[in-house]
C-alpha cells in the first residue's frame, strides 16, 4: 500500500477537533492506492458489531445521539450539493434492515455551524454558528503565511444558540466578544460546558441552563476544548494544549491574536465538573483529542495519531480514568474520531474515512458496542 497523504482541511476539531474544535478542523487522510479490502469493519475491531454506514459523501462529523437514541445531530459539508461549509443536520437512525438514514438541515444556512447537541427533552438543540458574522462561509486561513503549519480558525463570530427541531432559534446563549463554541450538555440537561475566548484565552466555561449564569472552570494558558460530561455528570473530559517553553508560548499567543490555533500537540484531561482536581490522562505527544466517556464512566475513549511519526492515521483508543491500560479500538488507515455512545450504552457512533473508496469523504458510522 502506498503512503497516505494527509490533506489538512478546515472540518472534524474536532478534534480534533472535532473538531477537532468541531469546525471542519480535522485532518482527512486520502489513500492514493486504497486497499481492495476497504471495509466497514476490520477483523481486530472486536468492540464493533453490526456496523452500518449512514452517510455517503462529503464531510460528515460530530454525530451525536438524542437522549432516546433515535436521532443524530451532525455537521455536514458537501460542495457537490452546494453546501460549502459545515451546516447542522438531524436524521432519524434506521430502525430496521433496508431503512435509509434520512436527514435534513436544521439551521438557516447562514455562516458556518458546528458542535450540535440535543437538549435533555430531545425537543431542542444547541449549536454554534457564525451566522451573525455574515451569511456566507467565513474565509479559511492561508496556511502558507504560517509555514504551511496545520492551523484551525477560531472565528470570533461563533456564538452558541438554542433552537427547536425545526431550526427556529429561541435564544442566543452567548453574547460576548470572541469565540464561543464546542458546547455539550450534562446528562440531566442542567449544565452546558463550552469553550470561550471571552477572557482572552481558549478556556472552558459552564452555563446554568436555567439561570444562564456562566462560570470559568479552566485557568491555564493553552487551548481547552471539546469537553464532555461523564454519565453521572460528576466529571468532565476534554482536550488541551499546554505551551510551556517561551517559544511555544509566543507562538500560541501570536496565533491566538489572529484567531488561530495550531492543534498538533494536545493531551486528554479530566476534572470534576466544576473544574477542580484536573488531571492529565494522556502523555503521548502529538494530537490526542475528541475524548468521551464510556457508558460505565470508568474508561475514556479518545482519538490519537501518537503511534504514527508522520501524524496519521488517527485511530480511537480506550484508557482508564488515570491513563492506564491503553487499548486500540479502531483500525482504519485514515481517520476515526468523534465517538459517542447511546445513553443505554448499546451503540457507538463515530466519523471515519473507512469504506470511502479512496476519496476524501468522511462519513458517519453506527455500530453495536461490545464491551
Amino acid at each position: 500500500m502506498k503512503k497516505l497523504i494527509v490533506l489538512l482541511l478546515i472540518p472534524a476539531a474536532w478534534l480534533l477537533m472535532g473538531a477537532l474544535p468541531g469546525i471542519n478542523t480535522y485532518p482527512v487522510a486520502l489513500s492514493l492506492d486504497r486497499p481492495v479490502g476497504d471495509t466497514l469493519i476490520y477483523p481486530a475491531e472486536k468492540h464493533f458489531r453490526n456496523m452500518q454506514q449512514l452517510t455517503f459523501g462529503g464531510d460528515n462529523a460530530e454525530a451525536y445521539f438524542s437522549p432516546d437514541g433515535k436521532y443524530l445531530i451532525f455537521q455536514h459539508k458537501n460542495e457537490k450539493e452546494g453546501v460549502m461549509c459545515d451546516q447542522m443536520y438531524v436524521g432519524k437512525i434506521p430502525s430496521g434492515p433496508g431503512e435509509k438514514f434520512e436527514y435534513h438541515m436544521v439551521n438557516d444556512g447562514r455562516g458556518r455551524c458546528t458542535c450540535g447537541f440535543f437538549t435533555h427533552d430531545a425537543k431542542h438543540i444547541i449549536y454554534a454558528s457564525t451566522r451573525l458574522g455574515g451569511d456566507s462561509c467565513p474565509p479559511v486561513p492561508d496556511r502558507s503565511k504560517y509555514g504551511n503549519k496545520y492551523i484551525w480558525p477560531v472565528y470570533a463570530s461563533f456564538d452558541i444558540y438554542l433552537a427547536d427541531l425545526d431550526g427556529k432559534i429561541e435564544k442566543r446563549l452567548t453574547d460576548t466578544p470572541g469565540y464561543d463554541a464546542e458546547a455539550t450538555l450534562s446528562p440531566d440537561g442542567r449544565t452546558m460546558v463550552f469553550t470561550s475566548m471571552r477572557d482572552g484565552d481558549l478556556d472552558l466555561y459552564t452555563m446554568d441552563m436555567k439561570t444562564y449564569r456562566v462560570r470559568r472552570i479552566t485557568h491555564t494558558l493553552g487551548y481547552d476544548g471539546g469537553a464532555w460530561f461523564s454519565p453521572d455528570g460528576k466529571k468532565i473530559v476534554w482536550r488541551a494544549s499546554r505551551p510551556k517553553t517561551a517559544e511555544e508560548v509566543d507562538e500560541y499567543k501570536s496565533l491566538l491574536k489572529e484567531g488561530l490555533v495550531a492543534p498538533t500537540h494536545m493531551e486528554v484531561w479530566t476534572a470534576n465538573a466544576d473544574g477542580s482536581n484536573p488531571e492529565q490522562i494522556t502523555h503521548y505527544g502529538q494530537a490526542n483529542w475528541a475524548p468521551n466517556f464510556l457508558p460505565d464512566g470508568r474508561q475514556i475513549i479518545f482519538c490519537s495519531n501518537h503511534e504514527y511519526p508522520h501524524g496519521f492515521p488517527f485511530n480511537m483508543y480506550i484508557t482508564d480514568l488515570h491513563g492506564h491500560g491503553l487499548e486500540k479500538v479502531s483500525r482504519d488507515k485514515g481517520f476515526d474520531a468523534f465517538p459517542m455512545f447511546s445513553a443505554d450504552g448499546k451503540k457507538i457512533v463515530f466519523s471515519s474515512n473507512r469504506n470511502n473508496g479512496g476519496t476524501r469523504d468522511i462519513n458517519i458510522f453506527i455500530a453495536d458496542w461490545v464491551q
